[in-house]
């Protein structure tokens, strides 16, 4: 009897192990296909617009529109920038008749890790322009009442200044 007590029970944690295992088989699959289905999107809505974007290997897609001649930006470099945010369906987040200023530390402040990305594409004097989607913006949850959940994040971004640390 204690004997087949035994038997049963690495069975029992194999079994276990399967099932995580096929849960997280499960929610990769699950990202990956949102993420395909954010970057078919993205790609349209680019496209109508006639919007000559690239694309990160990390998938935010960027636009530098105007080159400044000021010093590029870099990890921990103090940065101030001047932009606009709004989502995919054209609600502004900032005031949509000005830019919004901020001042950051590249790598040290909670932004959006799409948005760092595209900042250390730029340099001082660039203006640029940013489709981040949700996996490199504000995720599955949003923030607070002005971005959804799964939000695709649009930045208008001119580079004012770069202070390097």
């Amino acid at each position: 009897m204690i004997l087949a007590g035994c038997q049963n029970r690495p069975y029992h944690y194999k079994e276990k192990e399967k099932t995580g295992e096929s849960q997280k088989e499960a929610l990769l699959r699950v990202n990956k296909f949102l993420v395909k289905k954010d970057r078919e999107m993205i790609q349209k809505f680019a496209e109508r617009r006639g919007w000559d974007m690239k694309t990160t290997e990390r998938g935010l897609y960027y636009q530098i529109y105007l080159h400044g001649n000021g010093p590029k930006a870099t990890h921990g470099a103090e940065v101030t920038i001047n932009y606009t945010l709004q989502l995919l369906d054209g609600t502004f987040v900032t005031p949509e008749d000005k830019t919004t200023g901020k001042t950051l530390h590249l790598g040290s402040d909670d932004n959006e890790s799409g948005l760092y990305e595209g900042l250390l594409l730029m340099h001082a004097g660039d203006e640029a322009r940013f489709i981040i989607p949700p996996h490199l913006g504000q995720g599955l949850l949003g923030s607070n009442k002005k971005i959804p959940p799964r939000a695709v994040l649009i930045y208008d971004v001119k580079l004012e200044s770069v202070k390097a640390k």
